[in-house]
């Protein structure tokens, strides 16, 4: 609240100049002084002002002035939408007002009276955005719901959204998470029901679009460049704990909730093609409908601003890869997604980058392609080729397949065969180093005794996974003692075990 009556009071009954009011209100002098000016322009006593409230002494003070004649032959509205195409400056739209009125106003007063009606729209509004440049991408914080048919589980959906900055253009669909894959494949819908792509994209800082979030130079996600690489668009994060950077898309969000969440409140989704097919519908409600101040619908806004000023699509879709960083195993092989591929055994020890997708797995060492495999989707299988590998002369580096067997020698005869059956399993020996190793590495935790125990049941139960032989010593079964009968049941009184059908094969 203004302490308007409280300066009148001390300058005319007290007789304080500016400076003693300044203090002992603790306000700054130049409010003192515009108390004092409004009050002698408004043409009031004391008196009178001593019995108004202190709200209608401000409105009396503070009223809002009509707008001149000549502030009225200005049209806010238009030049606020010609300033979002690129080229335009607000002194060419003052050049083009002084034509049509040669007593207009004087290029600073047009650019004055032009801020003092923009400070009336909304904060999202007075942000400058040209044409065709930017758009927000963010999620919701409230979000739809699927409902299982069968089941009657309920799964909450985020809605990802994303609105243009000049013509407030939004788009908007419901994924199963803030995932990678559903983040790149919300760009991608996106883009193609803009039917072109921004100059710019605005991303908040989830996992998904910033690694490494920075006010300065923030770490973009790999998937995420390579997408704005082949839309040709740049990545702008918005800095961390800072809103207004994204508020076009925060006011997105808003709109969404109310004007699709809202609605659909009510009604039961049983799929997200469901869920999407009624968010679309509503979204086009969305932006066909007139806007109030601007007197345009955000269709037409975004055919007049952003679209003829945007990129065009490029001719083939985005096809998602994920990145990894991995080193070559000592088998030359590398695990991704619980599946082993090859790469040349030169590369033994390296740090690789590994892109893969449905189709393909790549291999690329300083940025280099060296390998290149179709994508398996076998778990803990291996996809070998030939030529990766060492010459069958050559004992390349450390490990072979002599070493590891000399090796479960010296721990026993039941593990020195488990070790032969392994890499004998494998079509390559390669292969089979691995989970020889990972074998014999079971001394780490238990004895040699205890492991050519594990290796004899093991091998009498055709068992050669590491996890199996991992889950023997773990159970102890190891200890216990060990019959050739060993998992049958004996005769009693319902049940028939083995002594009953020998018996019976005597008979006949």
């Amino acid at each position: 609240m203004r302490r308007i009556k409280e300066c009148l009071r001390l300058s005319h009954e007290a007789g304080m100049n500016q400076s003693q009011l300044s203090r002992a209100l603790s306000i700054s002098r130049s409010t003192v002084q515009d108390y004092l000016k409004r009050f002698a322009e408004s043409n009031l006593s004391w008196p009178d002002a001593q019995l108004m409230s202190d709200d209608a002494l401000e409105k009396r003070l503070f009223c809002e002035r009509s707008p001149s004649p000549r502030q009225q032959a200005i049209d806010f509205e238009y030049i606020h939408q010609e300033l979002k195409r690129p080229g335009v400056t607000a002194q060419l739209l003052w050049e083009e007002y002084c034509k049509e009125h040669s007593d207009g106003y004087s290029y600073s007063q047009f650019c004055s009276h032009y801020r003092r009606w923009k400070k009336k729209l909304k904060t999202w509004m007075r942000q400058h955005h040209v044409g065709g440049e930017k758009v927000f991408a963010d999620y919701s914080g409230k979000k739809p719901v699927i409902v299982n048919p069968i089941t009657g589980e309920v799964q909450q959906a985020e809605l990802f959204v994303m609105s243009w900055g000049a013509s407030h253009y939004l788009y908007a669909e419901a994924q199963p998470s803030q995932e990678l894959a559903h983040w790149i494949a919300g760009h991608v819908h996106a883009f193609e029901f803009f039917g072109c792509v921004p100059k710019f994209v605005v991303p908040d800082n989830l996992k998904s679009a910033v690694t490494k979030a920075c006010r300065y130079d923030p770490d973009v996600n790999r998937s995420y460049t390579e997408l704005a690489d082949h839309y040709k668009f740049g990545v702008l994060p918005a800095r961390p704990a800072k809103p207004k950077d994204k508020a076009k898309v925060e006011n997105g969000v808003l709109i969404v909730q109310r004007w699709i969440l809202a609605r659909l409140r009510n009604r039961i989704f049983h799929s997200f093609a469901e869920l999407n097919k009624a968010i679309r519908g509503l979204l086009e409600e969305a932006n066909q409908r007139i806007m109030q101040r601007l007197k345009k619908s955000r269709r037409q806004l975004f055919e007049e601003l952003d679209k003829p000023n945007a990129l065009a699509l490029p001719a083939q879709r985005y096809s998602f890869s994920q990145w990894r960083v991995a080193t070559c195993g000592f088998d030359y092989h590398v695990q991704v997604e619980k599946h082993y591929y090859t790469v040349p055994y030169q590369y033994y020890g390296k740090q690789l980058d590994v892109r893969f997708n449905e189709r393909v797995v790549e291999f690329f060492y300083n940025r280099q392609r060296i390998a290149l495999h179709q994508r398996n989707f076998k778990q803990y299988g291996y996809t070998t080729l030939e030529e990766h590998l060492p010459p069958k002369q050559q004992k390349h580096l450390q490990w072979t397949p002599a070493r590891l067997i000399n090796w479960a020698a010296k721990i026993g005869p039941n593990t020195h065969k488990l070790i032969v059956k392994i890499i004998e399993a494998k079509r390559y020996p390669e292969q089979g180093y691995r989970p020889a190793l990972g074998v014999l590495h079971l001394t780490k935790n238990y004895n040699h005794e205890r492991l050519e125990s594990a290796a004899g049941i093991a091998l009498r139960y055709n068992r050669i996974r590491v996890g199996e032989i991992r889950d023997i010593l773990k159970k102890g079964a190891d200890l216990k003692p060990q019959d050739q009968d060993r998992g049958t049941v004996q005769n009693v009184d319902n049940v028939r075990g083995l002594a009953y059908y020998k018996q019976k094969a005597g008979e006949k």
